[in-house]
């Protein structure tokens, strides 16, 4: 070969080498966002929000007057002699507020930065980017560094609502740590995860406008004479992402959100402390539907580090519950299509100075959920698939108050012996909230006339201990589908809490209630069978064939028994909870069969369980489930922590007809015990609470030995001591 085509041989080679990544970025940025909207049927577009208006420079400077007002005329008031006439006094402090030294000395920093930087309008994160483009983070061992703020919040979980690393606390039913080190990772959380609280999954629950009845007769629900009230709803009213649909590009092995996405995010409802959730409801445009955002000046002239009040505007719905009365966010439900409230608490315990001393010292979130950048932990115990940044980050009540924080007691020896054994929280959580919900049926709606919408059926609801709130040995594990794992270091191997206290309600008084709610359901469903309902209810194992149990009975020795035996054990209360839905029975196993979710819409309207039920399934992304590259990716492996066998079946349940098949109603095969660690009391329970022979521990069921049973429910201990 000649120089000349050597030449031209070593020019095509670098050109092929320059032109194959070239090909396969552009395929990457240009051809897979197109391909992955079109297959998975999520809408991308610019998103614009009427409340980004932008000001004069008189009109920003009379807002920054606004803003400062009260603040300048608290510190006057605190100034001026109180002992003087009225008049004259006010006089003094007007005189005092409009000094340029109380006019400079304000506690909105911003309001000088945005002043000096030309700033009138805000656009959402590139506006925050103009200056914190990068941040720096300091890790749990001290060390700092720069990270790319963007990238940083598009990555957490409060932006994700998933995660496929490591570090979960979770062990499927089939005995493996969800996606530990060898395993193949999947993604898992709310995103992809369909609960009986909520009814469905944030894809296809994200953003809902209902047409509700409000003061009508649901007797004549088809034929109403007053135009209907829109209503939000969806999971979007709590999470920061302000797009059409979750972060669902995140969720996939490849691809990114796109920046149109990206500059949906909502920052200011974490950072801002005049932050107007009013502005939080549903809106619809061209495009479809999505949540709008505060995005006033206001709002971005007030941005400071994350408060408590910034954290409560989602967790205290989580928390405290809609209906809590110091849910501030539940008292601005939207300046239009206001969103629906829920009565019943997911967990019923409020953070707030009313109900938790640690809100009452005003203790911060992040005082103890210490942040990395925008990676907040959970802590390291976890009963349920609730995602984590930062698995291995410690969350816990010792890191402030030691191993032996009864110092003041005179029974401080006794107490703080008991912290071997018992959690803090189960003296220091005495119950949770009266609406704190237990049963909820999803199958038989109730219709509210108040609200004008067909609601789930809360069966049951109480934040009693024994009753809304159980106790369990916890080691910090737990299990796929949200049951505690641990067992008693002291016990006679008759602790069997997946056969046993998460699978039974056997007080009389929860009983009564629940056929109760029973009898008022069978009236306006005659084809519920009472006795059958209030025992698929309160036992749901018997909805279990003897083969299908006896295959629970051996997974549960075989692949659990080893996760319940790690590590140390402490008694800790749960929240119970169970759910009647539908369920996929082609996959099924003896721990329970898919969740099927329900169209919010649809569900709220018509009441048409079976309907909303269709609708849901007929969403793209949920048809995509049921295809080959879900299952290989994420389906086949979700079965096998599920402990369904063979794999994930891809038999969609919806047949050609529209109607549905292998689909039937049913109460899940054992209750989710969710963690409560909020609502800390001062005083604890006295010492009779629990050591009784009606106390709140049942220690035979804790598995205690009979004759321990009877030392520890006969103890000569003086009330009190739980001080």
């Amino acid at each position: 070969m000649t120089t000349s085509a050597q030449a031209i041989s070593f020019r095509r080679r670098i050109l092929l080498l320059i032109a194959v990544p070239a090909f396969l970025y552009l395929l990457y940025t240009l051809v897979y966002p197109l391909a992955f909207d079109r297959y998975t049927g999520v809408t991308n577009a610019r998103l614009d929000y009427d409340t980004s208006v932008a000001l004069t420079d008189a009109e920003f400077e009379q807002l920054a007057l606004d803003m400062t007002e009260q603040a300048r005329r608290l510190r006057a008031e605190a100034i001026v002699n109180p002992d003087q006439d009225d008049f004259a006094r006010e006089v003094k402090i007007r005189m005092l507020m409009n000094t340029r030294s109380y006019m400079d000395d304000i506690d909105y920093r911003h309001i000088d930065y945005f002043r000096t930087a030309g700033i009138r309008q805000y656009q959402g994160p590139a506006t925050c980017l103009t200056c914190h483009a990068t941040m720096q983070v300091e890790r749990g061992d001290g060390t700092l560094s720069t990270v790319d703020t963007l990238d940083d919040i598009v990555n957490s979980v409060h932006f994700k609502f998933q995660n496929s690393g490591g570090g979960f606390s979770t062990f499927g039913y089939d005995g493996r740590r969800v996606n530990a080190e060898g395993s193949r990772p999947i993604p898992v959380g709310k995103i992809n995860r369909a609960c009986g609280i909520p009814g469905s999954f944030s894809w296809t629950g994200w953003a809902a406008l209902v047409r509700s009845r409000p003061h009508t007769d649901p007797a004549a629900r088809t034929d109403f004479s007053e135009p209907p009230v829109l209503r939000s709803e969806g999971c979007g009213q709590c999470h920061i992402g302000g797009n059409y649909h979750p972060a669902t590009e995140k969720m996939m092995p490849v691809g990114d959100v796109p920046d149109v996405a990206k500059q949906g995010i909502d920052c200011l409802i974490c950072h801002a402390e005049q932050y107007d959730m009013n502005q939080r409801y549903v809106l619809q445009d061209a495009h479809g539907l999505r949540w709008n955002q505060d995005r006033s000046l206001r709002a971005a002239l007030s941005v400071g580090r994350t408060s408590n009040q910034n954290c409560l505007r989602c967790h205290q719905h989580n928390m405290g519950g809609d209906a809590y009365l110091h849910n501030v966010a539940a008292q601005n439900l939207g300046v239009k299509h206001q969103r629906l409230l829920h009565i019943g608490a997911k967990r019923g315990n409020p953070f707030s100075p009313a109900h938790d001393a640690h809100a009452a010292a005003d203790i911060q979130c992040t005082d103890c959920h210490v942040p990395e950048g925008h990676k907040i932990p959970r802590g390291r115990l976890g009963v349920d698939l609730v995602a984590t940044d930062l698995p291995d980050k410690e969350v816990s009540c010792e890191t402030c108050h030691s191993r032996a924080p009864h110092n003041a007691s005179e029974h401080r020896a006794l107490l703080n012996g008991h912290i071997a054994r018992i959690a803090c929280e189960t003296c220091h959580i005495k119950q949770l909230e009266d609406n704190n919900v237990v049963l909820r049926d999803w199958v038989h709606p109730t219709w509210n006339a108040e609200e004008g919408v067909w609601e789930p059926t809360d069966v049951y609801r109480s934040g009693e201990p024994g009753q809304g709130m159980i106790y369990l040995w916890f080691n910090g594990n737990g299990t796929f589908l949200a049951n505690a794992l641990g067992s008693n270091p002291e016990g006679d191997g008759s602790y069997d809490p997946l056969m046993r206290q998460m699978v039974e309600i056997d007080d009389p008084q929860v009983l009564a209630a629940v056929r109760a709610s029973a009898e008022e359901l069978a009236e306006r469903y005659p084809d519920i069978d009472v006795d059958r309902y209030v025992e698929m209810a309160t036992r749901p194992l018997t909805q279990l064939d003897p083969e299908m149990l006896a295959r629970r009975r051996a997974m549960i020795d075989a692949n659990l028994k080893s996760a319940m035996a790690e590590g140390d054990s402490r008694i800790y209360p749960f929240k119970p909870f169970n759910a009647m839905m539908f369920e996929d029975m082609a996959n099924q196993g003896p721990f329970g069969a898919m969740i099927l979710p329900f169209d919010y819409a649809t569900y709220y309207e018509t009441g048409d369980t079976q309907a909303a039920m269709l609708k849901a399934v007929e969403h793209p992304i949920v048809r995509r489930m049921y295809q080959g590259p879900f299952k290989l990716y994420m389906m086949d492996e979700f079965m096998a922590y599920f402990g369904v066998e063979g794999g994930w079946k891809t038999d969609y349940p919806i047949a050609e007809d529209g109607s549905a098949r292998h689909v039937e109603p049913h109460w899940m095969r054992q209750m989710v015990t969710l963690m409560v660690n909020h609502g800390i009391q001062r005083a604890g329970h006295d010492c009779g609470d629990c050591h009784a022979s009606d106390g709140i521990l049942d220690y035979a069921a804790l598995g205690y030995p009979p004759e321990r049973v009877v030392e520890l429910q006969s103890l000569d201990i003086l009330a009190g001591s739980g001080d």
